[in-house]
């Protein structure tokens, strides 16, 4: 396939003022019927595919990621006669949130590097003391051990609201752009990770509720749309954390709601990467994990494959 004249592979991963005019022009003249006449209706999940995690010099850059994010381009751009609609999710963040440095001190008033574990214990025996939310924030580590099983993980500050960071990986928004015009369809970009005192991986809900909080809680409303789709591909970053998590979510709700719509899904599985840690295996982790929803129905899918 010959791909659209504003597409150059060897500007993915690299930080450049999007051409949008350019892709929205190509998209118009690319003669694809409007995505309101699909009878078969697909949307793509695009989960954190910011140039924080993408881009080789990214605060919390994810090894893999650069090919991975050409994979999904040419998958859209192939497949753009298929592609409903797009949703992307923006991981957005501000200097002082429970999972950063600031939030922490320990005896000596020393802040926590990037990568620590603070556990529960942790919490209750004074080896790290919280300087903001003190009454929320020792709860805090007990219900996200409890609930979510999981242990409290410092941070690099990443994908910061205003920053280059926070970006859609340039050459992937010239994608969305042009599929916009190509098909008369609106992207939906979804803004997640700013309430300061809740991790937030999955775009459908934070790690621990807070109620009053605008998407402080389970995205109903996003669910139920997402559930009127045909085929709901996934693609994104990170594998073991944002994409895993978004994953679970779904599947909670449509075990229990819906659960033939599991055999809906598409997992794109050379279009996302794991973080890489020092001494923990997301990889290994989250694979067990999704071999799980594997079994209750979703299919792994690559770039190269057909619709369906």
């Amino acid at each position: 396939m010959t791909f659209p004249s504003f597409y150059d592979s060897d500007k993915v991963g690299t930080l450049y003022a999007p051409d949008v005019t350019r892709s929205i022009q190509s998209g118009y003249s690319a003669g694809f019927k409007s995505a309101d006449s699909d009878e078969k209706r697909v949307v793509l999940m695009l989960v954190d595919a910011q140039v924080d995690f993408i881009h080789p010099d990214g605060a919390l850059s994810v090894p893999g990621a650069v090919d991975d994010t050409r994979r999904t381009i040419e998958w859209l751009l192939r497949n753009t006669g298929h592609v409903t609609t797009i949703v992307a999710s923006l991981d957005t963040h501000i200097p002082r949130q429970i999972f950063y440095p600031t939030w922490w001190v320990d005896v000596s008033g020393r802040h926590p590097a990037p990568f620590t574990l603070i556990t529960a214990a942790d919490v209750e025996q004074g080896v790290w003391k919280p300087v903001e939310e003190p009454e929320w924030s020792r709860r805090y580590v007990h219900d996200l051990e409890s609930q979510s099983k999981k242990t409290l993980m410092i941070w690099p500050y990443h994908t910061m609201v205003g920053t280059p960071g926070h970006a859609i990986a340039p050459a992937l928004y010239e994608a969305i752009a042009y599929h916009s015009a190509a098909r008369s369809t609106q992207p939906v970009f979804l803004v997640k990770g700013s309430i300061a005192k809740t991790e937030h991986y999955s775009i459908l809900e934070p790690e621990v509720k807070v109620p009053d909080a605008p998407l402080g809680d389970l995205n109903v409303s996003l669910l139920e749309m997402l559930s009127t789709y045909d085929l709901l591909y996934m693609a994104g970053q990170a594998k073991s954390h944002c994409v895993l998590e978004t994953v679970t979510t779904l599947y909670r709700y449509f075990a229990d709601h819906a659960p033939e719509k599991i055999s809906r899904w598409r997992f794109l599985e050379d279009c996302t990467s794991s973080v890489a840690h020092p001494e923990i295996d997301f990889d290994a982790l989250a694979n067990a994990e999704l071999g799980r929803f594997v079994e209750q129905g979703m299919q792994m899918a690559r770039s190269v494959d057909p619709i369906g």
